[in-house]
């Protein structure tokens, strides 16, 4: 049977259609999961956001949206000091717990990221934009885990 699966994304690459390397993306997600545990470690606790610094003009803002029993949702935004917010990088991220990995649900106001798409496209998505994102969470969690010093819990008030 896994003979079978292998002939077709062998067909599937040979006609050019982009087929999700699915191990890559997983090992991805694991990785961003074990950045964001050491991170935030209070990840169930979602009255509280993260601010990490560089004092430079830039830092990251890390809100938990959401708190479920083996799901927490966490919102992730970069701050430029002078930038208008419409083209501040901003991305939903879903960590599960059970399996420990963390997943981009959202990126830049567009939701539901599909696995791959067909190329060109009237948004202008790249053919991984799901592995795209979600190395680019990895840079972004590389950058907080370099100013974990900085890092501020700031508590909300519901």
């Amino acid at each position: 049977m896994n003979n079978g699966l292998n002939s077709k994304f062998s067909e599937l690459r040979q006609k050019g259609k982009y087929v999700p390397n699915l191990s890559r993306l997983q090992a991805t997600c694991d990785v961003n999961y074990a950045k964001l545990i050491k991170l935030i470690p209070e990840c169930d606790d979602d009255s509280l956001n993260y601010r990490f610094d560089n004092g430079k003009d830039v830092f990251y803002d890390v809100r938990i949206m959401e708190c479920c029993p083996y799901t927490t949702t966490i919102e992730v935004k970069q701050r430029n000091v002078g930038l208008p917010e419409y083209i501040q990088p901003r991305m939903q991220v879903r960590l599960y717990h059970d399996v420990r990995m963390a997943e981009v649900m959202k990126s830049q106001h567009v939701s539901a990221i599909k696995g791959s798409y067909v190329y060109p496209n009237p948004k202008m998505h790249q053919r991984n934009e799901k592995e795209m994102v979600n190395l680019f969470l990895t840079e972004w969690l590389a950058f907080c885990q370099q100013y974990i010093d900085s890092r501020t819990s700031i508590q909300n008030r519901n």
